[in-house]
């Protein structure tokens, strides 16, 4: 743990999550010197015990024709993919009226197309940053493993793939005859797969560690333990983040630069500046166990069941589902025992022997399924990396390298139109 608090700073990065971190990785490269603070521990937040899939083969966004009737159907039920919980949340409201009006096609290609040249930069970038700086982080590019136990899914899924080859995502199908011979942990009822051979994981927590060592070994400062309670204007300039609390005392910085990565927290922060951001916590869930005997060789989505596995030679590892329940803290068992039901029902060694972690993170989701970067309205010095939805760690390399072109005055890699928050500014 750190516990230097800083006075002043070139670029201060409020967030020790994948994202802070990939920007202060990328901004120490550019030249910049760069502090990040954490009001916990490095690591600890959505991106510690997610699922680890760098998946380009998630272009498509949630926001999809046909998703409004999906969505209804699953509202009864608790261990529904994805869960509403019932409760008077106004903003919550608003924000999937916005979201039920996406579900077109238009929208769906626009939004589409935005997701896939992020994740495909990022895919190859985090390649080269584990390579290059030697991170022991379980890196592998096998792909991801669409398993299927339902015809009707199956059929409809590989009809879509054209789309898929559209935004540069190569796929694969096997017949259930293949799919035993390459996948054994799978079990014989299955009736096919869907191999995106483009996609590759990691092991989530390692990597972030990662992150920050290759941070502070480029000359980085982080401070954990320090939460950012508030922040002064001057005109518009963020002038200072006011009142830190670190385990040594309060105190003031005065930052050149200011970048907001505070993943599903952001909307709270940026309220205090006067800038809303249409963000949702969207509540996700895993259990981690020891290694099993007959692991899987790649990644599997649990198609039916929207449920992830990931096997690692360090554990083994179910997630996902969606809920929105505000910040609610409490572990839901309804949706943990989904977590292995489901298993049950594609794998022979559907758990391990030993539970390790169960588990629970907030995603920052905005109701068009895109990230929010670059400069925040109003200010000439407040930078957002936030509203990653489910894709933090395939989004954290493009994010830490488009946000050190912007504060550099480079020209960024990409066109940053669609993910500005400008585009939130006709509601």
């Amino acid at each position: 743990m750190t516990s230097q608090r800083p006075s002043t700073a070139d670029v201060l990065v409020i967030g020790g999550g994948v994202i802070g971190l990939a920007c202060a990785h990328y901004l120490l490269q550019s030249g910049r010197s760069v502090t990040v603070l954490d009001r916990g521990s490095i690591g600890n937040g959505s991106s510690h015990a997610n699922c680890g899939t760098l998946t380009p083969s998630h272009a498509p966004p949630l926001a999809a024709p046909g998703m409004i009737g999906k969505a209804l159907g699953w509202m009864l039920r608790p261990d529904a993919p994805l869960y509403v919980a019932p409760r008077f949340d106004p903003a919550l409201w608003r924000w999937l009226w916005r979201f039920a009006r996406r579900c077109n096609q238009r929208d769906w290609l626009q939004a589409a197309q935005a997701k896939a040249a992020l994740l495909h930069a990022s895919r190859t970038l985090i390649e080269t940053l584990v390579r290059d700086e030697q991170m022991d982080c379980e890196f592998a590019a096998d792909g991801v493993l669409y398993a299927f136990r339902n015809s009707r899914v199956f059929e409809e899924t590989i009809a879509d793939r054209d789309a898929l080859a559209d935004l540069g995502i190569p796929s694969e199908v096997w017949d259930a005859a293949t799919l035993r011979e390459r996948e054994p942990a799978l079990r014989d009822d299955l009736v096919g797969g869907m191999w995106l051979p483009g996609d590759a994981s990691l092991r989530p927590d390692r990597y972030v560690a990662e992150l920050a060592r290759i941070v502070r070994a480029a000359g980085g400062t982080i401070v954990e333990d320090c939460a950012v309670t508030g922040f002064r204007r001057d005109g518009a300039r963020i002038a200072a983040v006011a009142t830190m609390r670190p385990v040594t005392g309060a105190g003031e910085i005065n930052p050149r630069d200011i970048i907001l990565a505070t993943g599903a927290w952001s909307p709270l922060f940026a309220k205090q500046l006067g800038i809303a951001l249409p963000i949702q916590p969207g509540k996700g869930y895993s259990i981690t166990y020891d290694a099993l005997v007959l692991m899987p060789r790649r990644p599997l989505l649990l198609k039916e069941r929207s449920v992830c596995v990931t096997a690692w030679g360090s554990g083994f590892r179910l997630g996902s589902t969606m809920e929105f329940s505000g910040y609610d803290t409490s572990l839901n068992r309804t949706r943990l025992d989904a977590l292995e039901r489901a298993s049950r029902e594609y794998l022979r060694e559907p758990v391990g022997a030993v539970k390790r972690e169960e588990w629970f993170g907030w995603r920052p989701m905005t109701w068009d399924d895109l990230p929010i970067l670059g400069r925040a309205p109003g200010s000439e010095n407040l930078w957002l990396a936030t509203g990653h939805g489910m894709l933090g760690v395939s989004m954290s390399a493009i994010t830490g390298l488009l946000l050190s072109e912007l504060l550099t005055g480079r020209a960024p890699s990409l066109d940053m139109a669609p993910y500005s928050a400008q585009r939130f500014a006709h509601g």
